[in-house]
């Protein structure tokens, strides 16, 4: 089942590091067939208050996000991101083809 990296990054200071960053993160993907689902852009706020971006990384599954996560490709570039923005980040299953919103009333 496919498993996603999301983060919500906001006060993102764009400069050489986050450049760098940016310029680097696909070769750290690419052994653990991680790929961008959604990285930034407009948003149309149907509900509440919205500010960030949201950047969204499908894996194969849950193992391959975290190896990831903790790769040294990635753990070596991190710091480009994080010294430079604040936000949350999760690891996070996906759902089956089939799923209902009532699947997690039998859970």
């Amino acid at each position: 089942m496919p498993a996603y990296a999301v983060a919500r990054l906001h006060d993102v200071a764009m400069g050489p590091e986050i450049v760098a960053y940016l310029q680097k993160i696909d070769a750290t993907l690419a052994p653990f067939d991680g790929r961008f689902i959604i990285h930034g852009g407009p948003v149309d706020s149907l509900e509440g208050a919205w500010s960030g971006d949201l950047i969204v990384i499908e894996f194969p599954d849950r193992a391959r996000a975290r190896d990831w996560y903790a790769s040294s490709a990635y753990r070596a570039i991190l710091p480009l991101r994080t010294r430079h923005s604040e936000g949350d980040v999760i690891l996070i299953d996906g759902v089956p083809d089939d799923h209902r919103a009532t699947d997690i009333l039998a859970a």
